[in-house]
């Protein structure tokens, strides 16, 4: 039967709505598997410790797991891990290879056309590590040195703004990760590595040697943090949501967050000391998963 141009367009449009629609639960479900993607480095969210993936992020993650376990009453689910990069995170949930991503990801407008964000669990903004050695105090002292940023991240697409906006003439050196983005500046190569502020705390934590190096300048913005997953998938989203949504009211959130930010933690048993911001103070309160622009 040959299809008129209207109908055509029609089953087009409804061929690819449907290849857009996710149903995560159902997969699961089905597959009798839910797959977690991780970071390596990203110290004190989702970060490697012996080969284990270990984490304020991953204790959420794991979290949704027993909701997930709960909801589909498979206490035998198996959990499948997958390292991910700033520069693959995205693509490997749009393709359906991940179906959770708790790590170190800024929920965004520009990444909500991709990918569905949960409620934030973090806020932070950029900001510059260095060595102590090298009297960098502030943005204007990068003028035509090399910078480090990571690929795939936020934190290079705000300094090259920056960058343009001051002119600056920095060189931004471009890191496939945040462990590597750090070396580029503990081997001098870069003066600075431009990334949010706690990801650099992290940093120097797991440093040979931490005293050598500070974090210097205001943060360009403030950004929320939250697990990403598929896009229209409301059941997940929901799920996902109210995980969250339950350590933060059960007070088992603030728990978390004095062991990973207040605590010593793995691998050297440093601890970060990083208060609760207000912002992340009042999302307690009142969750939301509202984006930065």
């Amino acid at each position: 039967m040959k299809l008129s141009a209207s109908m055509a367009a029609v089953l087009l449009a409804a061929a690819a709505s449907g290849a857009q629609a996710a149903d995560t639960l159902a997969k699961i479900a089905q597959s009798g598997k839910i797959t977690l993607a991780y970071r390596e480095s990203s110290v004190p969210f989702s970060y490697l410790d012996g080969g284990k993936p270990i984490g304020f992020s991953v204790e959420l993650s794991n979290a949704v797991v027993e909701s997930v376990k709960k909801k589909l009453n498979k206490p035998n689910l198996e959990v499948a891990l997958m390292p991910v990069t700033s520069q693959n995170r995205i693509p490997l949930i749009t393709n359906g290879t991940v179906d959770l991503e708790c790590g170190s990801t800024t929920n965004n407008t520009a990444r909500a056309k991709d990918v569905a964000f949960a409620i934030n669990h973090f806020y932070t903004g950029t900001r510059l590590l260095v060595k102590k050695s090298a009297k960098i105090k502030d943005y204007a002292d990068l003028a035509k040195k090399p910078v480090a940023s990571t690929t795939g991240t936020t934190n290079a697409l705000v300094m090259r703004k920056y960058n343009t906006e001051k002119n600056l003439d920095m060189d931004i050196v471009l890191a496939k990760d945040h462990a590597d983005a750090f070396l580029l500046v503990e081997n001098d190569r870069a003066v600075a590595f431009a990334m949010d502020d706690i990801l650099l705390f992290g940093q120097i934590s797991n440093a040979k040697n931490p005293n050598d190096f500070e974090v210097v300048g205001e943060p360009l913005q403030v950004e929320p943090y939250a697990c990403m997953l598929a896009k229209d998938d409301p059941a997940f989203k929901q799920l996902v949501d109210e995980s969250i949504v339950n350590l933060m009211k059960s007070g088992e959130f603030e728990k978390m967050y004095t062991k990973w930010f207040m605590q010593p933690i793995p691998p050297k048993a440093t601890a970060l000391k990083l208060p609760m911001s207000p912002q992340l103070r009042d999302n307690l309160k009142a969750p939301s998963d509202k984006p930065a622009t």
